[in-house]
Formats: C-alpha cells, structure tokens, sequence
C-alpha cells in the first residue's frame, strides 16, 4: 500500500535501488543534493543536476520536463553520503509560469526498481516560490527513511542553493539552467540503475559535452544549515532562509534571502486514520519542528563563537601587527561578522518560532481531553469517552530559546514504562523558571511560593502531580477500564487524595502500615504471574471471573518507607513485568531516602520515566540530544475542573461495571 505523506512526515525506505518519479503542470528542473549526516554539502561536486547528471548512487536527467525519474542506488553512494535532498524548479521563459503556485502541485512518487509505489507526496501551499527541496532520503541509525519536506523558496535555484551551504550559488544556478535550455529534454527512458555502480561505464540521460562529476573535495568553508523541513515560506519580518559561511575566496557569506508568505497553520494537518491521531502527529512533528530549529540556532551560534577566536588568535599571532590601527581594524571587522551572524541565526528562529507559536495557539484548543491542558475549555464539555485513547498528556516540556512555546509531552498508551514523581530536592534551576508564570502563585501550607518549595511541599507538590496524572489517566479511558490503588505506608497522603476517594474512584482505602503494603504488592504480583499465564498459553477465558478486567495503576508514596526486601523485589518485579499485562506503577519518592538499599534499586530507578512537580531540566531527546525542561500537568489553583471530570467518571462507572454476584 502506498503512503500518502504530508508536509513534514517520516516513512520507512524498503530496498536500496528506488526510482523517484516527479509529475507537474509543465516543464522542471530536478536535482539532487548529496549531504553528509548534517546536511553539508562538500561542494558544487554534490549536487547532481542536468549539467552534471550522473554521480555515484543518484543519475537525474538532463534537461527539463513535465515527469521526470531519478535513479538512486543506496548501496552505491559514498559513504560519507547520509541524505539525499530532490530539488525541483521552474526553468522560466516565456509563457512558463514563474511560481509553483500558479500551477498544479508538483507530485512526487518513490518507488522500488521493480516499479511498486512505496511513498507518494503531493507539495501542497506552495505560491510564490520557484525552487522547493521537494523531499528527502536520509540514513538514520543505519536505515534509509524518506521525509516529505516541502521547503520552497521565492528567490529561485539561486536562493535554495545558497540555502544548501554553496557559495557560488548564482553561478551553479546559472549553469543548471543554461545545461537544461532549449533543445535539452530528458530521455523518455528512466536511468538505469544498474549503471549507479559503475559511473565510468553507462551514460543514459547524459548528453555529450556534460562534464562529468569530480571526486568529492573538500568544503570551501565552514557552514551552517539553517533549514527547516516544515515551513515552505516565512512571515515577512524574518528572512526566508541564511546560510552563513567562513570567509574563502568566494566572499563574504550570502545575504539573508526575500520575505515570502507565510502558510496558516490547520489543526489536525498531519496524516492519522482519525482526528486524534492526526493531531497527536501534528504535535510531534512541532515537537521535532523546534527541536532542530533549536540546534541550528545553538550550531550557528557556536560556529560564530569559535570563528570570532580563531579570527581574533590570527590577528594576534604575529608579533609585528598584534598593535596598531590595522590590528584593532581587523578585531572590530571579526566582531562585527560574529554579532552579523548571530543576529541572522536569531531572525530565523524567531521565524520559526513564530510559526510555531501560529500553530500551538490553533492546535491546542483543538485538542481532545487527553491531550489538553486542565485549563483547556474541551473540558467544560467532557464527557466519559467511550473507546480506548492513543496517548494522554503527561505535561509540557519547552527549551530556554523559547519559553513562551510549550509543547505537550504526549505518551502513547498503553504506558510501555511505569512513573517515578521525583519528590527530592534535585538540582532545579532557581533562576531558570518562574512558578508564578508556570502555574500562578501556588499556596502551599498556607504560604504563597515564589521559588523552589522546602522539603514538606515538594513531597506534596509530587503527590499532587501524581493525582493529576491519575485523574487525566481514568478520564481518557472508557468507563470500568482502568482503575487506581495507593500505597501510603504511614497515611500521610489522606488530604491530596481526597478527589480520588470523593469521587468513589479510589474504593478502597490506601494501603497502610508494612501489613497493607505486603498485602497489595502480593495481589497484584499474583495478578501479574495470573494474566502472563493466560497470555502465554492462549486461556484468557480461563481467567477467574472474580478478576477484575481494567487495567491498575498503583501509586506508592513515601517510598521506601514500610517496605522490606521482600517488598522491594516485589516493586521491581511489577515495574518490570506489570505493564506488558495492564499493570503500571506510579512512584512518589525522594531517590536519596532509598540510598541504603545500595545499588540495588538502580535498575528500578531506569526502569521508570522521572517526571518533577516542578520544572526541571531533565528529558532529553534522542535526537538532537536538547535537555528539556519538563513542567507537570497540574490543575490550575483553586480549579474544580479535576474533581468534576472524575465525578464524571465515577457517575459512568455504575452502568459499566459488572453486577455482583
């Protein structure tokens, strides 16, 4: 089946030898541009077009046309190849059109050589823009994805290639499009990709006199990529697009590109078989949005840090011009270009940010209950949903280069992991995050709090995260089909748990004392060996009846306070072994109280996903490795609405749940 992608999306690549097929309203030029694993280009040697048709791995054809094919051969690349960009542009002339937008969307369709469609991408929104990178290959951990990227540019051939790192840029352009002019249609026939290994033989879609691609060189100079896969256009305060290059013998690096039209942001625009899936897709791709346009602005910023000392160690190297008119020239020049360089880097992630921004304020009223915020209206309106959810919002998380724009951490259930609610100190940043901002002032024991809370109302503030949780947990299921016990082994936890027991959600009491703590990890380490059993040998139906069906998430407070060695063994086995059958575990401790048990309890700790009541730098992504500030999902003060969505829940529950006996 083929995937229809959209702006932004990943999808797996299947086979090495695939054929690119490219349909638009009339004539275009493609091309390929080779990247390393961050996207640099070694030089005008890494773009394959119709002047230089045929590199090792990838042959485009040689002249413009309405369809087009390229050959790619993975397995033939260079090593140092990791992403393969497909650029598109309008050759011009009279009577073509000189923006996509005043013709149909160019299509793109990736297939494997056998002819089967893998992945189809039609390039849509685009208006003023004449050249786009229209999709990318690229190598991930050893496999090839493809992503659909859509990036136009107003500015032309000349703009995209600037914005590819090159900087002769308007000479390339200018060579593409005088090898693809009149007389230079392509081949009817696609490349062959057999001939992708060995580029001195087979020369199909080539012309006689192209001249022939050179060995990889090295980079002229350093770069830095500023592009972003998800914005085709930018607002016009902000540049469209930079690139930033060391001085070389090309010159200065090029100026900031035009303004375009900026593309209004839709909620739910990302593919999903239903609205939740698609909006819970469009949330990680912003996710993912910010979290590259974060590490091009940190790259730029370091790249321009360590040219401004190399440039100003070169001033001061040699002795006789270190003093005078002419060395002090040359510093102020050197930091000049470093605040010229940062100042760009910092207009485009404002741009990017502000498309962010654009796109969080229409997504997020658009959310369902469990991807919402408390203070979201969908939940004035709530009501017990009727099928099992995809995910549920656990907090937001957000980077120091953009404070204001949250992005909901959202977890797919069932949860593959059980919680640890950090209730130590930790090392929060004092001066990185501001309560009253983050949640308003909060009263905690009486007392308003404007900075970290003390020791007693951190290990409140954690229990209170921890009902938040399972609040947002019983209310994204179906009635009857998840259920919440609490060990609190010295019965501290009474008060913060008061809208669980209210609410009749929590029936029974929590567990106290070393008695009721053996008692329920043994009920439910039973359950755990019960449903692993029925699982293993196909006999679910041989369940006791008596067995409660819903999924059980167990809350334990004041860890590790009433628990024995037995017990301890009992908590990792369920942290281990309990989520594959519907059993998770929910921890509100302070890690340093447990430390006499050694390093014992190190694999539960990993085992766990840490999550704080207060904002802490502390997730870190896999893939651009930011640290991200995570805030939790707690309620607004003096909020009724976490009390009255588990009334809500608890009213559904009686026509649910099974009559007795």
């Amino acid at each position: 089946m083929t995937a229809e992608l959209v702006r932004g999306q990943n999808h797996p690549l299947d086979g090495t030898r695939v054929e690119i097929r490219i349909a638009a309203d009339g004539p275009v030029l493609v091309g390929v541009a080779l990247g390393d694993d961050q996207g640099r280009l070694a030089g005008t040697e890494a773009v394959v077009h119709p002047g230089a048709p045929r590199r090792p791995g990838v042959e485009v054809p040689s002249g413009a046309a309405a369809e087009q094919r390229i050959a790619v051969d993975l397995d033939a690349l260079p090593a140092a190849v990791h992403r393969l960009s497909v650029l598109l542009a309008l050759p011009g002339g009279p009577g073509a059109p000189h923006a996509f937008g005043a013709a149909a969307a160019p299509s793109l369709v990736v297939a494997q050589a056998d002819g089967t469609p893998l992945a189809a991408y039609v390039v849509t929104g685009l208006g003023l823009e004449s050249a786009l990178v229209a999709l990318e290959l690229y190598r991930r951990r050893g496999a090839w994805r493809i992503r659909a990227v859509g990036q136009g540019y107003a500015g032309g051939l000349p703009e995209l290639l600037r914005d590819q790192g090159l900087p002769r840029a308007a000479e390339l352009a200018a060579e593409i499009e005088a090898a693809a002019g009149p007389g230079r249609t392509p081949a009817a026939a696609a490349p062959d990709p057999v001939a992708l290994h060995h580029p001195e033989q087979s020369t199909v879609g080539s012309s006689p006199g192209a001249p022939a691609a050179g060995p990889d060189t090295p980079p002229s100079g350093d770069r830095v990529d500023y592009r972003h896969p998800r914005r085709s256009t930018a607002p016009a305060s902000a540049p469209a697009a930079v690139t930033a290059s060391a001085p070389s013998a090309a010159g200065p690096p090029a100026p900031p590109a035009g303004p375009g039209t900026p593309t209004a942001p839709v909620a739910g625009d990302a593919n999903g078989w239903s609205m939740e899936e698609r909006l819970y897709n469009q949330v990680r791709g912003m996710f993912e949005d910010l979290a590259r346009s974060v590490a091009a602005y940190r790259s730029a910023t370091g790249f321009a840090a360590s040219r401004l000392e190399r440039e100003l160690d070169e001033a001061l190297a040699d002795p006789a011009t270190r003093l005078g008119g002419a060395a002090e020239t040359a510093r102020a020049a050197a930091r000049d270009r470093h605040t010229d360089l940062v100042d760009r880097a910092r207009a485009v992630l404002d741009r990017d940010l502000a498309q962010l921004t654009a796109e969080s304020e229409v997504v997020e009223p658009a959310l369902p209950p469990a991807l919402a915020r408390w203070d979201n209206p969908v939940w004035q309106g709530y009501e017990v949903p009727q099928q099992h959810p995809m995910a549920v919002r656990l907090g937001d998380l957000h980077l120091p280069e953009a404070p204001g724009l949250r992005i909901p951490m959202l977890v797919r259930l069932p949860l593959e992991r059980g919680l640890w609610i950090d209730s130590g100190p930790g090392p929060y940043p004092r001066g990185g995050y501001d309560p009253e901002r983050e949640f308003g002032r909060r009263e905690l024991g009486g007392a308003l709090t404007d900075a970290v809370p003390d020791e007693a109302a951190l290990g409140r503030l954690a229990l209170e995260t921890a009902v938040a949780v399972a609040a947002r947990l019983l209310a994204a299921h179906p009635p009857g089909a998840f259920a919440v016990q609490v060990i609190d082994p010295a019965g501290a936890a009474a008060p913060v748990l008061a809208p669980l027991r209210e609410s009749g959600l929590l029936p029974v009491s929590p567990a106290t004392g070393a008695a009721g703590v053996a008692a329920v990890l043994e009920a439910l380490t039973r359950r755990v060996d019960l449903l692993q059993m029925a699982v293993r040998h196909r006999a679910t139906e041989a369940l006791p009846p008596e067995l409660d069906p819903a999924e059980q998430l167990l809350i334990v407070h004041d860890f590790p306070h009433g628990f024995d060695d037995r017990g301890l063994n009992q908590l990792r086995y369920l942290a281990d072994e309990g989520p594959a059958v519907g059993v998770h575990l929910m921890m509100v401790a302070d890690r340093d109280r447990a430390r006499e048990y050694g390093p014992v309890l190190d694999p539960l700790w990993r085992a766990l996903l840490r999550l704080t009541p207060v904002p802490d730098v502390h997730l870190v992504d896999p893939w651009v490795g930011h640290a991200w500030t995570y805030a939790p999902p707690l309620a607004p003060r003096r909020s009724e609405v976490l009390r009255r969505a588990l009334d809500r829940v608890a009213a559904a529950r009686p026509a649910a749940d099974p009559e007795p006996g």
